[in-house]
Parts: structure tokens; C-alpha cells; sequence
């Protein structure tokens, strides 16, 4: 990976150098995953609610073999107990949903969250700041969390895409990607979901950093049909709330693509 800037005047340069090499579009096409089931982060973020829900939601996970279950920080060790020895993961929202929170209480929350039992860690960037053109700030925030939990926590860095123009969309990507995230993620769904522009545009910008980083997609997607398209958009993993709906219409044949079902073990 190339050397990180010091400056935004920096950091504006070194993007404006990469954006002028991208591709118009993606060259390949992904190919969808024989286990859909094992790309989704099985989601329950709403305020209040009853333990009962996480109980339902980690059961709903593991009946289904998701990725993650994905909850606050109040909720993590529950669910984590709940898991146990299982292939499904806890994972954490951070700064969740405004990411204006200091660093220094991203990165508390960060530490609680894996002491309680959380291996992935999703949290909201300052994207406001990178509106404006603060991109070291907003460099500086990530890279925080991810010393503080660092591999093999996974770091999901949530872009807020529908606040986001194209442009500032590809720079958030590229900064979040250079500061060490496992996946940069769409939205937090609290301001507009994803769409298959963000994805595709996201795929590009990391493609551009030099290093591995996926995608995740969230926020509105409810459907077998809407994970589908994402995924052939560059998606990697999916979070959504409808989880198990969405492998009700899988496992009934609504899915036909490329042989895309629900694995067996």
C-alpha cells in the first residue's frame, strides 16, 4: 500500500491521482455465493427493546448458520453467550448512527465491545468532517479503532453513502480502505439505504487502494432479489433485519441465479 498523507492537502491530491486511473466500471462480475446465508449479518439495531429480541435474533442466526448477528454495545455479551461456539459472530455497531462521537469514545466502545464477546466491529465514520474535506481526521478516527481492535477483529467502516455525492462517496471509501477497514459498509440505514450505484462505486474506490477490502451492503434490503443484485454489484456481505424472510424466499426457489441457494451441512 502506498504512503499515507500528512495533510488533506496531501490526502486531496493523493485521491485526485488515484480517482484519475479508475475504470468507468467494474471489468469482472462476482459471482454470487452458493451460501447466501453465510453472507448476512442478521440485524436488530432499533431502540427499545425487549432481551427477549436477542435471544429470538441469535436463535433466528443460528437456525440459519448467518454470518453475524449484528447489535448495540448493551446487547453484545448476551448475544456473544448465545453463540457460543457456534460459526455465527457477534458484531458491534461503534458511534452508531451519527459517528460524530470523539475518537477517544470510539475507541472505548470499540474495547468493550470485544471484551464482551464481539469479533466485528461496524462502525460509523465522521463523514461530515469528510464533506469538508478533513480527510486526516477522518483517517485518524479509523485508524483508532482499528489499533484498538485490531486483526482478527473485523472492522466495518459504514461510509453513510446516502449522505454522500459520488465523488465524496469514492474519497470516503479510499480513506477508510487505506486506514486499515475489512469492509467498508453503505449505511447505517437511518438515512437511506443502499443502492447498486454505492456498491459498484465502493467496489471501484477499494479496488484503486492497493490492499483487501470488501463490501458490505445495508440498509433496505429486504429481499432475496434485492441480495441477489448486490451481490452481483460487489457486495460481499449483506446486513439487513429481514434475514430470515429473505432465506424463506431462497430456500422456496425465489432465487434461481447462478445455482445460489442455502447451504447444507
Amino acid at each position: 500500500m502506498s504512503a499515507i498523507p500528512a495533510t488533506d492537502t496531501e490526502w486531496a491530491e493523493k485521491i485526485s491521482n488515484m480517482k484519475k486511473h479508475r475504470p468507468e466500471r467494474n471489468l469482472s462480475q462476482p459471482s454470487i455465493p452458493f451460501s447466501i446465508n453465510r453472507t448476512i449479518d442478521h440485524t436488530l439495531l432499533t431502540t427499545p427493546i425487549d432481551v427477549s429480541q436477542i435471544d429470538t435474533l441469535c436463535q433466528e442466526a443460528l437456525d440459519q448458520d448467518f454470518a453475524s448477528v449484528c447489535v448495540r454495545l448493551e446487547h453484545v455479551a448476551r448475544a456473544a453467550a448465545h453463540l457460543k461456539d457456534s460459526n455465527t459472530v457477534v458484531a458491534c455497531v461503534v458511534a452508531f448512527p451519527e459517528g460524530t462521537h470523539e475518537t477517544v469514545e470510539k475507541v472505548r466502545e470499540a474495547k468493550e465491545a470485544v471484551t464482551y464477546g464481539a469479533r466485528e466491529l461496524d462502525m460509523v465514520i465522521r463523514y461530515q468532517l469528510l464533506k469538508e474535506g478533513r480527510y486526516t481526521e477522518v483517517y485518524d478516527d479509523i485508524l483508532a479503532v482499528r489499533k484498538a481492535a485490531p486483526s482478527p477483529i473485523v472492522l466495518k467502516a459504514i461510509l453513510e453513502a446516502s449522505l454522500l455525492d459520488e465523488e465524496q462517496l469514492i474519497d470516503a471509501a479510499i480513506v477508510a480502505c487505506m486506514a486499515g477497514a475489512d469492509f467498508i459498509k453503505t449505511s447505517t440505514g437511518w438515512n437511506g439505504g443502499a443502492t447498486l450505484q454505492h456498491v459498484a462505486l465502493m467496489r471501484i474506490a477499494a479496488d484503486m487502494c492497493g490492499r483487501p477490502c470488501m463490501i458490505k451492503a445495508s440498509g433496505g434490503l429486504r429481499t432475496a432479489d434485492d441480495v441477489v443484485k448486490m451481490l452481483k454489484a460487489g457486495a460481499h456481505r449483506i446486513g439487513t433485519s429481514s434475514g430470515v424472510k429473505i432465506m424463506h424466499e431462497v430456500n422456496e426457489g425465489e432465487v434461481l441465479e447462478q445455482g445460489a441457494s442455502h447451504a447444507t451441512y
